[in-house]
């Protein structure tokens, strides 16, 4: 019943890594769909939410649906509020991760999970980092953008990852004694990387 946080940055491969490590475990892999999560346990639009994280600094991509099924999803959903602001949503938030993790067999791609969890007993936490450049061919390669448009869109979201680490008031998101493996995807490829993760837990 164990969780895995993954805590990336831009371009180092986490969604791929995490894609990889909950099929290896038969995990579910829990990314835009807390946006949903929050939003059906706030009461409001999923596209309310997706502003208050874009002011917040959250990470938005695509939501990615069929991933968590229904019936999981239901399960750490309670009250309704029918209103959101970034308090709340910086509270739900803890609150959905907590849940999730209570279910456990989750793999949960960013936003802050490594502090939410740091004290769930069954959670795992992973830190990717890798070379600016070898960010940059990552995302030239697996989202067919230009050198340009991927040093903007790594600068970008990197910019949103700092802001959203400030309304958890940390600064501290990259140092190790947070995570359980930090791992340099320009060192490590993601296939011997998720064969560390999976290691990692079923140790």
């Amino acid at each position: 019943m164990a969780v895995i946080t993954i805590s990336r940055q831009f371009g180092a491969g986490g969604r791929t890594l995490g894609g990889m490590v909950s099929k290896r475990l038969a995990y579910s892999l829990v990314e835009d769909d807390i946006i949903q999560m929050i939003a059906t346990k706030a009461n409001v639009s999923p596209s309310w939410v997706e502003s208050i994280e874009k002011e917040a600094g959250g990470l938005l991509l695509k939501f990615i649906s069929g991933i968590v099924s229904k019936s999981f999803i239901d399960k750490i959903l309670d009250d309704e509020r029918g209103y959101i602001d970034e308090e709340i949503y910086v509270d739900t938030l803890h609150k959905v991760i907590s849940q999730i993790a209570d279910e456990g067999n989750a793999v949960i791609l960013g936003r802050g999970g490594q502090y939410v969890l740091r004290k769930h007993l069954d959670a795992f936490h992973v830190l990717l980092v890798a070379d600016m450049d070898d960010r940059i061919k990552f995302m030239e390669q697996h989202y067919k953008l230009s050198r340009e448009q991927a040093i903007l869109s790594i600068n970008k979201q990197e910019k949103k990852r700092v802001n959203l680490y400030k309304k958890f008031g940390k600064d501290n998101y990259e140092s190790p004694e947070l995570y359980h493996i930090v791992i340099n995807t320009s060192r490590v490829t993601l296939e011997d990387s998720a064969m560390l993760v999976e290691n990692l837990v079923k140790s």
